[in-house]
């Protein structure tokens, strides 16, 4: 069976997709990067906002049509959007043949295999696979759902209360991303900072950090999304001590005014913002600083809007994610008494909030020109073209890239040594002076702890020694405590 799978939304949607086409493939399939040669079409949607939401319905239609045109039998979706919204689309996709929740992931195969569609035979344990061509940047979801009751998200409707995975089942899930070749671990949650809190076993975010460091290899890695208020010392000192751990915070402020804090039911002020943010620029030498802020939030003045700006003027973030309010069904946001802020006037102060990121970003770019930062390679190139890489301070897929000149062709996965030469808004321009660490080797193992690991060629050795792992540490069914 020839299966298409399209993957939207954020990373941790990433997660799930790859652990889908791992289960997959476990029995049977093969991945096409051409929708329209697949038998089998599989759209992991994003339910977050109404721009997320319109991308996953137009990307079913797309795949609609190709299953009208073209050899699909079957055409699934899957996730965040079909959690909340499976009767809606039930009736107004009749062309999907399966709509599947987070909470329903588990019957993805055996109703693949009832259909005809899916073999019945599994070839090896399905934990996960790349969706790309390279697999040195992974992700590694900590835990599920979330327990902070921001009045304008909507996630804890769909993806449920707070649950941290175990640190042993995340150690050998990092254990074999690094055999597949993972060179760049990003931890992600929907927050960090409350990892380990529900298992009341003294695990915390900062000791599963240091087992990571200890018991893996992977030169990169690199903490996503973590409250502010969560942010404690033995966390911040050992970022700052470990050279492993990337010196890059990506905490969401959302807004500045306390007002709007306020009504947003979010942690933390204006006063303990400013402070925090002092408090990582002094502890961590050369701390990249993202954030995530929310503009027309219902209630918001002018005068909240400007406090807004006058703040990130001072705060000078070196990354900077920007939206306007939409507003979701079933948050507290739409419940308020407040004013709501015409479209408009939120687009506007969207595009003025931008422009000043833009300069800040700027400013922070062209200090880089003559420093020598360490690189890795992203998609390689000769001598003559510039390859795609990314500094320390830049993050998969959210932050500007680094573009490379070399003498030598450079192989993704790489991490070089390089000097700044350029500089634009978001983007850099380096020289590559030095290779730190190769590419990692094409014949890494996906699948440790499997009697049988599939090498890069497609031979296959028994493993001396290994023990096998549970079929799914971490898969679809535990995910929600199945």
């Amino acid at each position: 069976m020839k299966l298409g799978l399209i993957s939207l939304g954020c990373d941790k949607n990433t997660v799930d997709s790859e652990r889908i086409l791992a289960r997959l493939t476990a029995h049977g399939a093969e991945l096409v990067q051409d929708p329209g040669e697949a038998e089998v079409i599989v759209v992991n949607t994003c339910g977050f906002i109404d721009a997320a939401k319109q991308e996953s319905i137009d990307t079913i239609l797309d795949a609609a049509r190709l299953k009208e045109e073209g050899r699909c039998r079957a055409l699934v979706a899957v996730g965040c959007l079909v959690e909340r919204h499976r009767e809606a689309l039930a009736r107004e996709l009749p062309e999907v043949d399966l709509l599947l929740g987070l909470r329903d992931l588990d019957r993805l195969i055996p109703d693949l295999q009832r259909r005809g569609v899916l073999g019945s035979r599994q070839l090896h344990p399905g934990e996960r696979l790349p969706l790309g061509s390279h697999g040195h940047v992974r992700y590694l979801k900590v835990s599920e759902g979330c327990d902070h009751g921001c009045a304008f998200c909507a996630i804890p409707l769909w993806r449920g209360r707070h649950r941290s995975f175990h640190s042993d089942q995340l150690v050998a899930e990092a254990k074999r991303l690094e055999a597949q070749g993972a060179v760049e671990l990003n931890l992600v949650a929907q927050d960090l900072a409350h990892y380990g809190r529900d298992r009341r076993d003294g695990t915390d975010i900062t000791s599963l950090l240091r087992r990571l460091l200890d018991e893996t290899d992977v030169p990169w890695i690199r903490l996503l999304y973590i409250y502010s208020a969560g942010l404690r010392e033995p966390l911040v000192r050992l970022m700052a001590s470990e050279g492993r751990v990337m010196p890059y915070i990506d905490m969401p402020i959302q807004h500045a005014s306390d007002a709007v804090l306020e009504r947003m039911r979010r942690p933390e002020r204006r006063d303990s913002l400013r402070r925090k943010v002092a408090w990582l620029r002094e502890s961590v030498p050369g701390v990249t600083l993202r954030t995530t802020v929310l503009v027309g939030f219902p209630g918001e003045t002018d005068a909240d809007f400007r406090t807004l700006v006058d703040f990130l003027e001072e705060a000078r973030f070196d990354r900077l994610g920007a939206f306007a309010f939409s507003p979701q069904e079933g948050t507290r946001a739409l419940s308020l008494q407040a004013s709501p802020v015409p479209e408009s006037l939120a687009r506007a102060r969207l595009a003025e909030l931008r422009e000043v990121q833009r300069a800040i970003s700027a400013e922070r770019s062209a200090a880089e020109i003559g420093a020598e930062r360490a690189a890795i390679v992203a998609d390689g190139a000769g001598s003559t073209d510039p390859a795609l890489g990314r500094l320390a301070s830049q993050a998969d897929d959210v932050d500007g890239v680094t573009w490379l000149e070399a003498a030598e062709p450079l192989s993704p996965g790489q991490i070089v040594k390089a000097v700044v030469t350029g500089a634009e808004d978001f983007d850099l321009r380096a020289r590559v002076v030095g290779v730190l660490r190769p590419a990692p080797a094409i014949g890494a193992v996906p699948f440790e702890g499997s009697a049988a690991a599939v090498h890069g060629n497609g031979s296959s050795r028994t493993r001396r020694g290994a023990r096998p792992l549970p079929m799914a540490p971490l898969g679809l069914e535990t995910a929600w405590g199945r």
